[in-house]
């Protein structure tokens, strides 16, 4: 794959977080929360295709890709919240600072898939799966546990 499909590609699931962050800032939030969760379920199968892989790399890279991913999710995690409006409806809180968390982590990923160009490809790809999934998974998860927090108040207020 070019350089330029790599670039398209992110650029595109950018633009899809953008585009469903900043509708959640305007409409109301329906349901329990669980689509939250649901970028997780769909690297699932990645995963699978990731393990199959016979790669050349050594257990501490993973947990070095782990860490760097764990410390990417930490602005995203203090960047997402939910608030009840004036209407008594759940809306992701306005915050520019998401956006410049999200692309700040968008960068770091570039820009360290730079740095590793010289490395075999699919094992570039399955350390920046397991940063993907090191950031993801705890970022999705404090996300729908403050939902459910912010739904749980919303709820309280209801009755």
């Amino acid at each position: 794959m070019n350089i330029f499909a790599i670039y398209a590609i992110i650029l595109l699931v950018l633009g899809l977080v953008i585009r469903r962050r900043t509708k959640e800032m305007v409409n109301p939030i329906k349901g329990q929360g669980v689509k939250i969760l649901l970028p997780i379920l769909y690297m699932v199968p990645l995963g699978y295709v990731f393990s199959t892989l016979h790669v050349q790399l050594e257990l501490w890279e993973m947990v070095v890709a782990a860490f760097i991913g764990i410390v990417l999710s930490i602005p995203l995690m203090l960047t997402t919240n939910y608030e009840i409006r004036e209407d008594g409806q759940l809306y992701a809180q306005k915050n520019k600072s998401f956006f410049i968390a999200l692309l700040a982590v968008l960068l770091i990923r570039v820009v360290l898939r730079q740095y590793f160009s010289g490395m075999e490809p699919m094992s570039v790809a399955t350390l920046f799966y397991v940063v993907a999934i090191a950031y993801i998974l705890p970022w999705r998860i404090v996300s729908f546990v403050k939902f459910r927090i912010a739904k749980e108040s919303q709820n309280f207020r209801l009755t």
